[in-house]
């Protein structure tokens, strides 16, 4: 690189990138420790919250939303089944979609777990005005958007 030539980190996107990145792995990072207690990772948490919002999903949609493989969910949830927190249903119109429940063991843990979750989100944003939440979410909506479309057009 030459001397007229910036580096990367000279730029404000790519700052903003580095930021992001690094807050969102310090996020999972402190979730994971918070939610030890309860003996579930965020992953486990992403998908009982899911459940809790919308009963009944089905396993691709779910998975859609976590915007994981198929191969994850079909490690995470037989786990979460023989803990007895969720429950695969056959739906009723369609043999082949495998409908979730949470238990009531999963709905207890999905309301604790979402405690935690509350407070740590509370914590860390708590100086931040909710003008300037608003701003960052409505920012990253937009850049989830543009790497969603990069993901759909690589399919």
């Amino acid at each position: 690189m030459n001397k007229n030539q910036s580096l990367p980190w000279d730029h404000p996107r790519f700052r903003s990138w580095i930021a992001v990145a690094r807050a969102c792995q310090l996020m999972q990072q402190s979730l994971t420790r918070s939610l030890a207690e309860l003996d579930i990772k965020p992953p486990h948490l992403d998908i009982l919250v899911n459940l809790y919002r919308f009963e009944g999903i089905s396993q691709q949609e779910l998975a859609r939303k976590l915007l994981v493989g198929r191969s994850n969910m079909s490690m995470l949830l037989p786990q979460m089944e023989k803990r007895g927190l969720i429950e695969r249903r056959g739906d009723t119109r369609d043999k082949r979609v495998l409908r979730l429940y949470l238990t009531g063991e999963g709905r207890r843990l999905t309301e604790a777990a979402m405690v935690i979750q509350t407070d740590l989100i509370e914590r860390s944003l708590s100086q931040e005005p909710i003008e300037q939440c608003m701003a960052t979410a409505t920012s990253m909506e937009r850049i989830i958007t543009v790497l969603l479309s990069d993901l759909s057009d690589e399919d």
